[in-house]
């Protein structure tokens, strides 16, 4: 449960500090660098990130066992899972805030837990108890009050975006579901994993994605400033969630590992008021301890803690 409970804090953080670097100048300075700060900024921080973790494997020893785990069979999988929670997730949140608005998006893409619960529970045989699915319920009622603002659904063109929202949803639940079973042969480390999905979104934005918005240009004159330091500081506190995400998917499961991931929400009100001051407000409170509180209730085996405390009592 650690692992979980660490991925959500570290990727709290980084939401943060990747928002500090969303409205410096490079990204609010025209109509164009506005709409083209998501797939920027995403592209910038999965190349850091994949960046770091090659300094990572260096640090292990493990670089030369990258190749020989990308022809592997879970490798390939682990391909298919970077792409679908990577590019196609990711493209689909971003252009979902663009037709609905960032309320609805933020509601809709927050049922991404329940649907990997479900997938798990089809396709990897992982059963949550009633009380973890009542948890799992809970926590995610906690994001969507979080996330809903009111006077924030404006829509341009509503049924085009409920789809990318959905196809946000389907993309960030597959992910782990697809790369639980990609390890479950233990064919490669859950950080070899890692490497490759890192390895695999930036060389796809790259490739695919910044190209088709025209963005290259613009990614290559943010390469010198302030702001692309922002981003790999951001990514590096993003390699460290990934990093316990991925060990949580490999110890717990995926279901359990998703639900302990979206306290990120809840940990990105805390560092807001650390690091920008911004002002906490009992709703934000209250949607916290209900998102952290549901979620820990969705990963937690009773059944064990109470064996547990049986042996300790004898």
């Amino acid at each position: 449960m650690a692992y979980g409970l660490l991925a959500g804090f570290f990727w709290g953080l980084d939401t943060v500090i990747l928002g500090i670097a969303l409205v410096m100048t490079p990204f609010v300075s025209t109509e164009q660098a506005i709409l083209l700060a998501p797939f920027i900024s995403t592209f910038i921080h999965d190349v850091c990130s994949s960046l770091w973790m090659l300094f990572y494997m260096g640090i292990k020893k493990e670089s030369k066992k990258i190749l020989s785990a990308l022809k592997t069979r879970s490798g390939k999988i682990i391909v298919l899972a970077a792409l679908l929670g990577g590019p196609i997730g990711m493209t689909g949140y971003v252009l979902s805030i663009n037709y609905i608005g960032a309320a609805y998006t933020a509601i809709i893409s927050a049922l991404f837990p329940g649907v990997g619960a479900l997938l798990s529970y089809i396709f990897l045989k992982e059963k949550m108890k009633g009380y973890q699915i009542a948890g799992l319920t809970v926590s995610i009622l906690g994001v969507i009050a979080l996330g809903y603002t009111p006077g924030g659904s404006e829509t341009n063109n509503t049924v085009i975006g409920f789809l990318f929202a959905f196809m946000c949803v389907i993309g960030w639940a597959s992910e782990a579901v697809i790369i639980a079973y990609g390890l479950k042969a233990q064919e490669i480390s859950d950080h070899l994993a890692l490497q490759i999905r890192q390895l695999t979104s930036a060389v796809f934005y790259g490739a695919i994605i910044i190209p088709f918005v025209k963005g290259w240009s613009f990614t290559l004159s943010l390469i010198p400033t302030q702001t692309a330091g922002i981003i790999l500081l951001a990514a590096l506190f993003g390699t460290t969630s990934y990093l316990f995400y991925y060990k949580a998917i490999n110890k717990i499961g995926a279901s359990k590992a998703m639900a302990l991931n979206i306290t990120y929400c809840a940990w990105s009100i805390v560092f807001g008021a650390v690091l920008l001051n911004e002002e906490i407000s009992l709703r934000s409170i209250v949607c916290a301890i209900i998102i952290v509180g549901g979620s820990i209730t969705a990963a937690a085996d009773m059944g064990e803690m109470f064996k547990f405390k049986k042996k300790s009592f004898n």
